[in-house]
């Protein structure tokens, strides 16, 4: 990447007033008449956080709340949407607040919240944060005021995002889980989806990430202002002690530490793995993730399985029906609580339909002809909707969400013969620019429309010349001004990252560094074997393997499993329960020991030296069979061209930092 590339800088280009315009005409539209969520974000207060930073235990700052002070600063900026910036303001709770009597929340911390209920024996937690870092420094805040030397005795995960779980070696440890000490409560399918979800797409996952939650942004006005469910994730160590009770059923009721507590499973949801809770003593509803303070993804523009609108839309109202009529509070893993039965079926009944009504009325265009490439154009949230500010876009939005729900029901194609095979972009992308007279006269005419305020025009055109000419300095520029201002417009966080992320890449190059590990030992360790020999068929390299044959016998004797690995036709394949009559290699492990190559701690060569485990057979395939797999480089081209540039924009290399080990929230 040539380094005289001018760098994306705290200030970037000012808004035009085009942009201005759009921004003006979308706060007068706005319901800013409506100030409950402010009375309930303050109520319940016991104590403000007094640090703005919580440091890493491997030195690097994990979370900086002081660098969102120029939120608190003013009233609105003209380069942030009126409505992000709004909840940008909400999401400045930072200390420690009380829900009900015997129920406390952490806020503030990190991307997601972290609950406190009080059991007759000590304390049941409900999500633990992103990093193990925030969660302790958390509770340390919480047993300074309310928790007092009560031990921890019980610990629900809500679903299966990292952000839920991420933080548990922060506030409890392994061995205290292995002695009974404390229960991890889960729902249905939880160890099996954060690895699919997490692992088998890590890599790309990341890289997409450093778009939608603008990871490379300075944060500032016109750069990184929230992330809507909160202000940002943190960057501290991701750990992970797999659940040791299952939630199965559609409903289960038992005692927590003594508290009578309701689960109902709402699977392929927010997540596919995922569970309400209701507390009946209390009559406090906690809805997980499925009804925060915004619109959440249907699509995630990080990248995951499309989730099931009209499914989310009834297990809402099948809380409202089985909770909601008597909840006289309702908390969650993101945001602030609702009180009161009234104000929480308005909320319940709103967000109820905001999923159904996208799910609905995207099907009702579809099957009129309404395209996927055209539904994001055409779909409109109800304007009663609309005035609800929790059911707006601060996740989610009604643009990529409605493409999200034909994704699902009719997948990519969007019936035009044209669009089912076509070539590359890269590969097109010249012809384009020779019939339409060449770069030079594609970007004069971009440059008026530009003056114009037509700036998404100016992206689709452009975006070809920055395909064809990588090296189109002036294209570019113009490219990365134009995905500036569109991001200047957006009140979804996700989109407003994303085309700022690309104006960054477009002028700066990514940044040089170390690449993110694609997955972290305590995930690793966490998956089951069958997981891991999944993922080791994804990072095989199909090229390599050309002509090559060979069957493995696998067995951990420990917990007795067996698997025959097999390469054949450029595929690897395992198949659990079976071993191969015939094997080239047989190899046999305990599961507690290749944990240890799970993490990377040791090779199966080490192993096998050591004695740990035993082999016949050809030994030279493990070494074959390492040599055809790929690791993974989270720092792939998004525009080509956009080389990695040895100078840096930013305070520091995000790629060496410790957040992204092959999860990612939401």
């Amino acid at each position: 990447m040539p380094s005289e590339r001018p760098h994306f800088h705290a200030k970037g280009n000012p808004p035009s007033q085009h942009t201005k315009s759009v921004l003006e005409a979308a706060h007068d539209a706005l319901p800013f008449e409506d100030t409950r969520d402010f009375d309930e974000c303050e109520r319940g207060l016991i104590a403000k956080m007094e640090h703005p930073k919580i440091m890493a235990d491997a030195g690097n700052v994990a979370w900086d709340m002081g660098q969102f002070d120029f939120i608190d600063e003013a009233d609105s900026y003209e380069s942030i949407h009126p409505s992000l910036f709004r909840q940008a303001k909400l999401n400045q709770d930072y200390g420690l607040y009380e829900v009900v009597e015997g129920i406390y929340q952490i806020r503030g911390f990190d991307l997601s919240q972290m609950s406190f209920v009080r059991g007759k024996t000590g304390w049941i937690v409900f999500d633990v944060m992103v990093s193990a870092e925030t969660a302790r420094a958390g509770l340390e805040l919480f047993r300074s005021h309310i928790g007092g030397e009560l031990p921890i005795t019980a610990v629900i995960y809500s679903h299966n995002h990292v952000d839920h779980w991420g933080g548990i070696k922060g506030i409890i440890s392994e061995e205290d889980v292995a002695a009974g000490k404390v229960e991890i409560i889960a729902p249905v399918g939880f160890m099996d989806n954060t690895v699919s979800e997490n692992v088998y797409a890590g890599n790309a996952m990341n890289r997409r990430a450093y778009y939608q939650y603008g990871i490379l942004l300075p944060v500032d006005p016109h750069g990184y202002v929230t992330q809507g469910l909160g202000q940002a994730a943190s960057r501290g160590a991701v750990t992970l002690i797999a659940p040791t009770r299952i939630v199965s059923k559609d409903y289960e009721e038992f005692e927590v530490d003594g508290i009578p507590m309701v689960f109902q499973n709402t699977p392929d949801t927010e997540a596919p793995s995922e569970m309400n809770t209701y507390i009946p003593g209390m009559k406090a509803l906690w809805m997980a993730e499925n009804v925060t303070h915004c619109l959440h993804n249907i699509y995630t523009l990080r990248g995951a399985p499309v989730r099931d609108a009209l499914v989310w839309s009834k297990y809402i109202a099948q809380a409202l029906y089985r909770f909601g009529q008597e909840a006289e509070v309702m908390f969650a893993a993101h945001h602030w609580p609702r009180w009161g039965n009234a104000r929480i079926q308005e909320v319940l009944r709103a967000q109820r339909d905001i999923y159904a009504n996208m799910n609905n009325q995207v099907l009702h265009h579809a099957n009129n002809g309404v395209t996927i490439n055209q539904i994001h154009n055409v779909y409109k949230v109800p304007e009663g909707l609309q005035k609800h500010w929790h059911a707006r876009g601060y996740h989610g939005s009604p643009e990529h969400n409605s493409r999200g729900v034909i994704q699902r029901y009719l997948g990519f194609w969007d019936c035009n013969p044209a669009t089912l095979i076509p070539p590359s972009p890269e590969n097109s992308a010249p012809i384009y620019v020779r019939m339409m007279g060449g770069a030079e006269a594609i970007v004069a005419n971009c440059r008026e429309m530009y003056d114009a305020g037509d700036y998404l025009m100016v992206a689709e055109i452009l975006n070809k010349v920055a395909l064809a000419e990588p090296e189109n300095e002036v294209a570019r520029d113009l490219l990365a001004d134009a995905f500036e201002q569109i991001g200047y417009q957006q009140e979804n966080p996700g989109l407003r990252n994303s085309f700022l992320a690309g104006a960054f890449e477009l002028r700066s190059g990514i940044p040089s560094g170390q690449a993110v590990k694609t997955t972290n030992p305590d995930v690793m360790r966490a998956m089951s074997t069958e997981l891991f020999l999944n993922f080791l068929g994804i990072r095989l390299d199909s090229e390599k393997a050309k002509g090559l044959r060979f069957t493995i016998n696998l067995r951990t004797p420990d917990n007795g499993e067996e698997f025959i690995v097999e390469l054949e036709n450029a595929t690897l394949t395992n198949t659990k329960g079976y071993q191969a009559e015939t094997a080239d290699l047989t190899l046999a492990i305990d599961r507690a020991k290749l944990e240890e190559t799970l993490a990377g701690e040791k090779s199966f060569e080490q192993h096998i030296a050591e004695g740990s485990a035993q082999i016949t057979g050809d030994p030279s395939i493990l070494k074959t069979l390492a040599s055809l797999l790929v690791d993974f480089d989270p720092k792939y081209e998004v525009f080509p061209g956009t080389r990695a540039s040895d100078e840096q924009s930013i305070e520091h290399d995000p790629y060496d930092a410790e957040e992204l080990k092959g999860v990612v929230p939401e």
